[in-house]
């Protein structure tokens, strides 16, 4: 008889063992899941803000790329567009020190688009660095390497600022969509 209570207890201890089991990886997900952190209005408020002046510079800067083609455009026409992208460089420039200002208060998503934001921000200021020295030495080659290199790399470090800013901004729309959406729902875990 000894055996069969050693039997009995072995498998009521199984049986606990496996309630036990069942129970902690059901509540697993629920307690082993950190909240995440909302995103941040303000952040939210500057990529929208730097968006809006990247746009704005990609266009300027195929414009610029599309002087290179011309030519009867003289080299205060290059001068002055590339003017206009130096405003919207520097205006994107205090938009990111105001996002790297706001970082401690982002959701990560929004601390990631930060951090990738800024190397292109400041090669692309490299860029136009670059393209004013050179218009600046060489007003009577502006259709000709290296300016309209400067100029091509420009345009291309623009458009892909833009680009990268434009899906984050869609990205934290949808997922502000999808959130409200959830909670009218009531969906679980939202």
């Amino acid at each position: 008889m000894s055996k069969m209570r050693i039997g009995i207890r072995g498998t009521t201890a199984v049986s606990i063992l496996a309630l036990l089991s069942v129970l902690f990886l059901s509540a697993a997900p629920a307690v082993l899941a950190s909240p995440r952190p909302k995103d941040s209005e303000q952040v939210t408020k500057l990529l929208t803000n730097v968006k809006s002046e990247a746009v704005q510079l990609k266009d300027d800067a195929e414009d610029m790329k599309s002087f290179t083609w011309s030519k009867q455009l003289s080299w205060q026409s290059h001068a002055a567009k590339i003017e206009q992208i130096k405003q919207h460089v520097n205006a994107s420039g205090k938009l990111l020190t105001d996002l790297q200002n706001s970082k401690a208060s982002a959701s990560a998503w929004q601390g990631q688009a930060i951090d990738r934001i800024a190397p292109i921000l400041q090669e692309l200021a490299a860029s136009v660095s670059s393209t004013i020295e050179h218009l600046n030495k060489n007003q009577d080659r502006i259709h000709t390497a290296p300016y309209t290199d400067y100029v091509a790399s420009t345009a291309d470090l623009a458009s892909d600022l833009s680009e990268l800013i434009t899906d984050y901004v869609a990205y934290g729309e949808a997922k502000n969509r999808s959130e409200n959406l959830a909670r009218k729902l009531e969906v679980p875990g939202a």
